[in-house]
């Protein structure tokens, strides 16, 4: 390992005092000096070890001159205590770093929370620089990294197995790939931090990537030092809740900051990958990937997104796409200066001179008056592309003052007549596709397929409105419309009627041609935002045409709950070209299971089937399903579910695309996307896929440039290997074997969840479930309703609470009990096999491992020791044997000889398995040495934040006085006691989910 100095750990203490001499020779080693992208001899875990020395010692200088040497000598103690405990796991090691942080006044913990908080967010950026360099240095040395990482490896591999290059082509250019982003859970992190952070990793990514000079190099760390110590001198804490509108605003960062210019890169990349196998590039008229939000337009359980708000959402996106184009167009301007063209563009430049200004002085004080970029005189006659690039300028210009006038005004929309502006993706389309063919015609090809190819590609995935946004709402609530209208229109009670009563009576309305709502409809205010949010759908498919996508029905149940929402869309405005695709959301395990049967019935509605004209889109939700009946129970009924959905689309003849509503963590579906998407039942992705990308995974996805265009490569792989080569079916013996250990297991999950009085008393003392509210991550709700107890409780902040504590219960709670009795009845051989051949039991198997690795016992056991009453304290042992014995039964199955520890093997990919779990083993290692104190920190002001909700306890505590001597001037709660122990607490529940990667 050459790293020249800088130890493994640490080179002598992290808080020397000469940090001048210490950053100068951690910044001049040698993969420093040479530009560690373009070596051979790349480590990604060098580069995490020498990026986390750097930063260290950068942090703590600059904590250094904003506290004092007492504090920073208290910070080492508890990293040695740390330190010591994570290697001997041994309980008076754990007892001796508690004392430390015990001694600690509460302002010295608030800034020890906030210290031990940034390091762990300094170590994400370590990892992920490491990550976008080893993606470098992959496609540098066009090294196979196994099966479907790349799109060019797919390719190769697919060739290899049999697969005609013709096969390949055809099955791409007809792939698509949805990425939709949400907001939920928000990103703990505020976006100051997330700024500041980002400027670290660009400027790590300089040092790791080029060969600086001295002074380049001293540049560099004044930055990066500026940007640290910027983040640390911030406040971590969100004090007020995010609206939708911010939560759009904060997805909209990462189209400018990596996906507007990384997808035409990675599709000019897809097409060299085509050309060197002898075919031609993606067709035009196509985008391999797309994307869509649910920022601002799920309403499910939000009362803050409303018809306003989507409006609001849909015209912030709009307005950010326009400005995009409008910049990229200028580009293009000054690119297309040729005079040779076809007839084609001849006659369309020679009609916009035609209808043109023809006072050259006019046109130049316009211009100038829009301080274009260039180009305020008339554009001669002879340059015909420049004149249709300065039209499409002008009417982009127009496009986006009138957009302005509308995010401004709510009175204000925009005019559908009015032709000096631009609604559709094909008003810029279809010209910019003109000068393309005309220049590949006279022979230009090279200046098509250079920036105007990236152009059109850019117009073709994000058209106007960079996302296409869905709307969420829950059955229940289409369900109160209906019967608010039958009810006042004479006809009864539209909720008590059979299911056969309600699909023949939507049908007859469906066929019919007279309006059905009356204008003068008495309702309540939740019946009106369904109305005027389908309103609001027929006024944004006509004035923003492309900007919205699908209408989601969470909680759906019935053929009857799909027919509603089409009938309330058109009696709402819409016409019938503008009416949303609908796709019934299935999540809990009874609904998954019912899947197939309410498809069959819908379909079977002739006026239906004739409407969505041989294509149907249903999502799968991963996170409720998990809540419901426990992981693997959930697994299972997924796998199946998507099986049953697809097969009976076929029998109607009608082509699913599924949407996978994925969670970022194990407990609600996440997990590598490649792995995930190659362990689909095989037959169940065809082509096309729709995925969430939630929370803090958006900005490990695609807040870099690399792992941006990794993320890309990764779906487009993946898909298109699963929908040539998928993967076989399960034998029937292992079917069997999953139905059985899907029974056992979601009994033993519900009895325990559900059904043990004990259960719901134990979740609200162990863990800060209850107080994760105050966080102020999104804007919905942690309830769907106000009632009590875990139904009610959303399934982000179940998974976590659980995840704050260590114990990580949702993701194995079920698995002992099933596997036991199944091994008991003789079944380990085949779990073994099951383990060894079939990737979606793998997969499974190998992510729960990977969170059992993360669990702590004795921190488990910490919690509950301070926090839980005694009572309760013998059934917390019982969970706390529950996760041990988890723990032995999937290393007996998957005969591993320790987490995330393979026994020695002869496979050919034995080695790079063995990498990868020695890599994610070593990274949770080095995580816990700051989150294990985090831990302890928390639960000491968990303990004192609700001693003061006490009477009598709380009064005593209020009394104590909160030191300042290093918070002088600290603006938040007036030194209130109460005030400063909860912002300790929310800092050190931050600080978990930045070292976990995991807000639920």
């Amino acid at each position: 390992m050459a790293t020249h100095g800088v130890s493994h750990r640490r080179q002598g203490s992290l808080f020397a005092s000469e940090e001048g001499e210490a950053l100068e020779k951690l910044a001049t080693t040698s993969s420093y000096l040479s530009g560690r992208g373009e070596t051979k001899d790349f480590n990604a875990h060098d580069v995490i070890e020498e990026c986390d020395a750097l930063l260290q010692t950068i942090f703590f200088s600059v904590v250094r001159e904003t506290t004092s040497e007492e504090f920073l000598a208290k910070l080492q103690g508890v990293y040695d205590g740390s330190e010591a405990f994570g290697k001997t796991g041994e309980p008076k090691d754990f007892e001796a770093m508690k004392k430390l942080l015990e001694t600690m006044e509460v302002d010295e913990s608030l800034q020890f929370a906030s210290a031990y908080s940034n390091l762990l967010n300094l170590h994400n950026i370590s990892e992920q620089v490491a990550n976008a360099m080893e993606e470098r240095h992959k496609r540098l040395d066009d090294i196979p990294r196994g099966p479907a990482k790349s799109t060019n490896g797919a390719i190769k591999g697919l060739i290899r197995s049999g697969k005609t290059i013709e096969e390949i082509y055809a099955a791409l250019s007809r792939q698509h790939v949805d990425l939709v982003l949400t907001a939920h859970p928000t990103q703990a992190l505020r976006r100051s931090m997330l700024k500041a952070f980002g400027k670290v990793r660009e400027k790590l990514l300089q040092l790791q990537r080029f060969r600086l000079s001295r002074f380049e190099r001293a540049e560099i760390l004044d930055e990066i030092r500026s940007n640290i110590a910027a983040a640390w001198r911030t406040d971590e804490i969100r004090r007020t809740p995010p609206k939708p509108q911010d939560e759009m605003r904060a997805g909209l960062t990462y189209f400018q900051q990596t996906i507007w210019d990384c997808v035409p890169t990675f599709m000019r990349r897809v097409d060299t990958a085509l050309l060197a196998n002898g075919c031609g590039r993606l067709p035009l008229d196509r985008s391999i990937v797309t994307f869509g939000s649910w920022m601002g337009g799920d309403r499910d359980g939000n009362p803050f997104v409303t018809s306003e708000c989507t409006r609001d959402v849909v015209l912030l996106a709009r307005v950010q796409g326009t400005n995009f184009l409008f910049s990229t167009i200028q580009k293009l301007l000054f690119e297309l200066s040729m005079w040779r063209c076809n007839d084609t563009v001849k006659r369309l430049a020679n009609d916009i001179l035609a209808t043109s200004e023809t006072d050259k002085n006019a046109i130049f004080e316009e211009r100038k008056r829009r301080n274009y970029d260039d180009f305020w005189k008339a554009i001669p006659e002879h340059e015909p592309y420049r004149v249709i690039l300065a039209m499409l300028r002008d009417k982009l210009y127009n496009t986006r003052e009138a957009l302005q006038k509308c995010v401004t005004d709510p009175n204000v929309s925009i005019d559908v007549n009015d032709d000096s502006i631009i609604r559709t993706k094909e008003e810029i389309y279809e010209p910019l596709v003109a000068c393309y063919e005309s220049l590949i015609e006279v022979k230009d090809d090279q200046i098509a397929n250079s920036l105007l190819l990236d152009v059109i590609r850019q117009v073709q995935c994000f058209g106007l409105g960079l996302v296409k946004l869905d709307i969420r709402q829950e059955s229940d609530r289409h369900a109160e419309a209906l019967d608010a209208v039958t009810r006042y229109i004479g006809l009864g009670s539209y909720i008590e009627w059979s299911e056969d009563q309600k699909i023949e009576w939507l049908t007859s309305e469906l066929m019919s041609k007279r309006p059905l709502i009356p204008h003068d409809l008495e309702c309540s205010a939740d019946v009106r935002e369904v109305l005027d949010t389908c309103k609001m759908i027929a006024h944004l498919q006509q004035t923003c045409p492309g900007s919205l996508g699908t209408y989601v029905i969470s909680m759906a149940t019935s053929a009857s709950d799909v027919l509603a929402v089409v009938l309330l869309q058109r009696e709402c405005g819409c016409r019938e070209k503008d009416v949303l695709r609908v796709a019934p959301l299935f999540e809990r395990l009874d609904d998954l299971n019912d899947a197939p049967r309410v498809l069959r019935q819908l379909f079977s509605v002739k006026w239906y089937l004739d409407h969505i004209n041989g294509f149907q889109e249903v999502m799968i939700g991963y996170s409720d399903s998990g809540k419901d009946a426990g992981r693997m129970a959930a697994a299972w009924a997924l796998y199946e579910g998507q099986e049953r959905v697809v097969a009976a689309g076929n029998e109607f003849n009608v082509a699913m695309t599924l949407f996978h509503g994925r969670g970022g963590t194990v407990g609600r579906g996440g997990g590598p996307a490649h792995i995930a998407m190659l362990s689909q039942p095989p037959g169940t992705v065809n082509g096309s896929i729709r995925v969430t990308v939630q929370g803090e995974v958006i900005e490990s996805d695609f807040g870099e440039r690399e792992n941006c265009f990794h993320t890309l490569d990764l779906y487009t792989a993946s898909v298109l290997e699963h929908s040539l080569k998928p993967p076989s079916h399960p034998d029937d013996k292992w079917r069997a074997v999953m139905d059985r250990m899907s029974e056992y297991s979601c009994a033993h999950y519900r009895k325990t969840v559900f059904e043990t009085p004990e259960f719901v008393q134990y979740f609200a003392q162990a863990t800060p479930g209850s107080e994760l509210g105050s966080l102020n991550i999104g804007s919905r709700p942690a309830k769907r309703k106000p009632n009590a107890g875990v139904t009610a409780l959303r399934a982000i902040p179940w998974i976590f609470a659980w995840t704050q504590s260590r114990f990580h219960l949702p993701v194995w709670l079920g698995i002992s009990a099933s596997f036991k009795r199944l091994i008991e009845e003789g079944e380990l051989q085949t779990l073994r096999d099951m383990y060894k051949r079939w990737p979606f039991f793998e997969v499974t198997i190998d992510l729960v491992e990977m969170v059992l690795a993360k669990a702590d016992p004795v921190v488990v056991a910490y919690y509950e020791k301070a926090l839980v009453d005694e009572s309760l304290h013998d059934f917390g042992a019982k969970l706390r044997g529950e996760l041990e014995s988890s723990i032995d039964v999937i290393l007996t199955v998957s005969e591993h000889i320790g987490l995330l520890v393979q026994p020695e093997k002869t496979e050919e990919n034995a080695n790079e398995a063995r990498r990868m779990q020695q890599k994610l083993k070593h990274k949770l290692e080095k995580r816990n040495l700051y989150i294990t104190p985090l831990n302890v920190c928390q639960v000491r002001f968990l303990k004192q934040a609700r001693a003061l909700e006490h009477e009598e306890d709380g009064e005593k505590l209020s009394m104590r006085k909160v030191k300042i001597t290093m918070l002088e001037g600290y603006p938040f709660q007036d030194f209130n006691y109460k005030g400063a122990v909860n912002d300790v607490l929310k800092i050190t529940m931050k600080g978990i989910a930045a070292g976990m990667q995991n807000t639920g």
